[in-house]
């Protein structure tokens, strides 16, 4: 789940305000957790390619500023605490934990104490320089406590995608650090030392809780490994099926693409589920789930992106000066702003084959996984249909290195709709990506849409000898 996604974002941070610009943020002393010793060490390489579960666990709370009546989230607890890190290392986690604060609270600075206050669970990514991403996964909460307080949030970074495995961590953060910020630190040291569990497959681990006694915690990851990421209720409960076509083919496009929602739970939800729909093309340009109050000036960017934004700046957005935007508004499912052909982008019979795909027998799906796999179908199918022939048109020198015959493959079409469509698609970044790493690989990656490829492929051939038959 994007080039240089954010990569601008760790950019801007040249251009930080004041409290960005301090020191790595320190631990509160009326928060500060003893642990029993400091975690190993790891490099940076050492977290790469999914080895671990996380790199970091922070919680983050809002802290009156010196002057005025403002707050600033800063970093009161952090989990482990890294040292011997060489110089480049060292300065890769400061912008890191510099980063962190603003996307846990993207809201701006103006709180004041609460007596009640829904809890969100929401995620952000990170894309550094080289390229490399990090999750952030979220759950925004009011401490247990008397009378008025401010939320906190509990968010752990990881180079993973699975954002459901992730919730029910956080789960288990919210209900150990109710007893103690030190029964916290057990439990993410044995999630630490723990494999990340293959597709399908569960890694248990073994806690202990206070009064409670000894806990068995199973944490499985879903066979499907394209969904694990998301979650696609959010975006039926706020879009129709048209709509959410519409965002597609807007999304297939490249362009630029703003979501609006109240409630930062439904925008991280319903913007992740937005590029899931690209599978297996992953969106390549500009992509923030909550964009935080500093960096408005995002939906003023000349080139494609795909960004949320809380209500509350609706009034900034709309008077930014954009061109060519798609302005969804998930609270009251609209669109507030579109270029106007967003119907036609996609060949008319591939539209009504997805609607009727989306339409047939939603009511009877009842789990999660259900869901993703009935709204991600359709959309899969839809590229089988068009670049599914990709492979064939990929001629190889004798060292293996491929070659990309784009004519050839857009003239192997038969419907011209088709046709028209993926001389279009074939000059995107989302196609181009997909299809350097095709010509690097001598076989086609084996995957869901390989297999769905393969499917489609032996569905047409049995067809043949029946329409003979019929003739």
């Amino acid at each position: 789940m994007e080039g240089r996604v954010v990569g601008r974002v760790l950019r801007i941070f040249r251009h930080r305000p004041p409290w960005l610009r301090a020191g790595p943020p320190q631990d509160n002393p009326g928060e500060a957790v003893k642990e029993p010793e400091r975690a190993q060490e790891y490099s940076l390489l050492n977290f790469a390619g999914g080895q671990h579960f996380f790199e970091y666990l922070v919680v983050v709370s809002l802290k009156k500023k010196h002057l005025g009546d403002d707050y600033e989230p800063t970093i009161t607890y952090q989990f482990p605490k890294r040292e011997n890190l060489l110089r480049g290392q060292q300065e890769e986690e400061e912008r890191l934990l510099k980063a962190i604060p603003l996307f846990c609270f993207p809201d701006g600075n103006e709180w004041v104490p609460l007596t009640e206050y829904p809890r969100e669970t929401f995620s952000f990514v990170l894309t550094n320089v080289d390229g490399s991403r990090k999750i952030g996964y979220c759950r925004r909460l009011l401490p247990a406590g008397p009378g008025p307080r401010l939320p906190k949030v509990y968010c752990i970074i990881s180079c993973i995608g699975c954002f459901g495995l992730f919730s029910k961590i956080l789960d288990e953060v919210e209900k150990r650090h109710q007893i103690s910020m030190a029964v916290i630190y057990p439990f993410m040291q044995g999630l630490r030392e723990a494999a990340f569990p293959a597709p399908g497959k569960t890694v248990t681990l073994k806690s202990f809780i206070p009064d409670s006694g000894t806990e068995f915690i199973s944490l499985t990851r879903p066979l499907d490994s394209h969904l694990e990421h998301v979650d696609f209720s959010s975006l039926l409960r706020c879009l129709s099926f048209e709509q959410i076509l519409q965002i597609f083919a807007s999304a297939v496009l490249e362009r630029k693409i703003i979501f609006l929602a109240q409630g930062l739970s439904t925008l991280s939800q319903c913007i992740h589920a937005a590029a899931a729909l690209l599978y297996p093309f992953s969106w390549a340009h500009t992509y923030i789930p909550v964009v935080p109050e500093s960096l408005l000036a995002t939906v003023c960017c000349p080139t494609p992106f795909m960004v949320g934004v809380q209500m509350r700046f609706r009034q900034e957005v709309m008077d930014s000066p954009m061109e060519e935007v798609l302005l969804v508004n998930l609270c009251e499912g609209t669109f507030l702003l579109s270029v106007g052909d967003e119907k036609d982008i996609l060949p008319p019979k591939l539209q009504e084959d997805i609607l009727g795909s989306l339409g047939r027998g939603i009511d009877e799906l009842k789990t999660s996984e259900e869901i993703n796999e009935h709204v991600s179908g359709p959309f899969v199918q839809f590229f089988v249909k068009t670049v599914g022939h990709y492979a064939s048109y990929i001629k190889r020198e004798a060292n293996g290195q491929g070659h990309f015959q784009e004519r050839s493959f857009c003239k192997a079409l038969t419907s011209k709709t088709n046709r028209r469509f993926v001389k279009k698609f074939v000059k995107t970044q989302l196609f181009s990506l997909f299809i350097q790493e095709a010509e690097k690989s001598k076989n086609p990656p084996e995957g869901y849409f390989q297999q769905k490829i393969l499917e489609y492929e032996e569905q047409k051939k049995q067809k043949k000898p029946r329409e003979k038959t019929v003739k």
